[in-house]
């Protein structure tokens, strides 16, 4: 994938390695962002639930999300990376559970100059966490600022 604005191109796509979400990863995250919230920490009220067993929390799933994107991402586009700049039409598709594991499916839509005194322009993501049964479980548009 390209690193520089100049270079990157709308159509470009790749998809990352996978990430198993783990009972450390739920209970973690509930600890640092203090959502104790019962769909995610207690296993006997959700087994009678319509999810049957907790699910993760979709701020968590968000979070994998972008640690898959900037793993997969080569020194080159790290490099031109400026920050991120927003979120777009973000979706959760699907509950994760506890054990799914998710990867990211990635597909650069557009990109838009900018005058900024660090960056290029803004390039837009389609971004598509998909669990190991090819299910979409979350959607969104990201956009980044870039060199």
């Amino acid at each position: 994938m390209a690193g520089e604005f100049e270079t990157v191109e709308v159509g470009e796509g790749f998809t990352t390695s996978g990430r198993t979400i783990t009972e450390a990863d739920v209970v973690n995250f509930a600890g640092v962002s203090g959502d104790f919230n019962h769909l995610h920490t207690n296993a006997e009220r959700m087994a009678d639930s319509g999810y049957g067993e907790r699910i993760a929390h979709g701020a968590l799933v968000f979070s994998v999300v972008t640690g898959l994107l900037w793993q997969a991402r080569d020194e080159a586009e790290k490099r031109h990376m400026v920050a991120f700049y927003g979120l777009d039409r973000l979706r959760f598709v699907k509950p994760v559970f506890l054990g799914d594991t998710v990867h990211v499916e990635a597909e650069i839509v557009d990109k838009e100059r900018r005058d900024h005194p660090v960056a290029t322009g803004v390039v837009r993501t389609e971004v598509t966490a998909l669990n190991q049964a090819d299910e979409a479980v979350f959607s969104a548009e990201f956009l980044t600022l870039r060199r």
